[in-house]
């Protein structure tokens, strides 16, 4: 488990609908019976029996993951986040969807041009 799954805890944290699974299996979600949420991969039962997902396939762990850089208070937790962010996908590559790694990337960026104005407005004003 990485620091980035443990920081995002997604059994616990992350709700996940049965649109968003629908969606990445290219099925009718009628045609998902229930959906168990376990530490490590969600369990999918639908029409053809059943089928292990990890989170990180998922739109709510993309949206986690956003959620944690658009609130990095510091440029130094950022950085912490984005080293833990490569690490997990550099472990987990087969299981992030390039236009994924993109949007990742492109947050990162911004918060990052966030924090420098905020950071350096603070020490002129101090």
């Amino acid at each position: 488990m990485t620091a980035l799954f443990r920081r995002i805890q997604p059994s616990k944290k992350l709700r996940i609908n049965v649109r968003s699974i629908a969606q990445f299996l290219k099925i009718r979600q009628n045609l998902i019976k229930r959906v168990e949420c376990w530490a490590g991969v969600v369990f999918v039962h639908h029409h053809k029996g059943g089928q292990f997902l990890s989170y990180r396939r998922l739109e709510e762990w993309q949206n986690a993951v956003a959620y944690q850089i658009q609130t990095c208070p510091t440029l130094r937790e950022l950085s912490q986040l984005k080293t833990s962010i490569q690490r997990d996908t550099r472990k987990f590559k087969k299981q992030y969807l390039p236009k994924t790694l993109d949007f990742l990337i492109q947050m990162c960026i911004e918060r990052q041009d966030i924090l420098e104005i905020w950071e350096s407005s603070n020490c002129i004003a101090s």
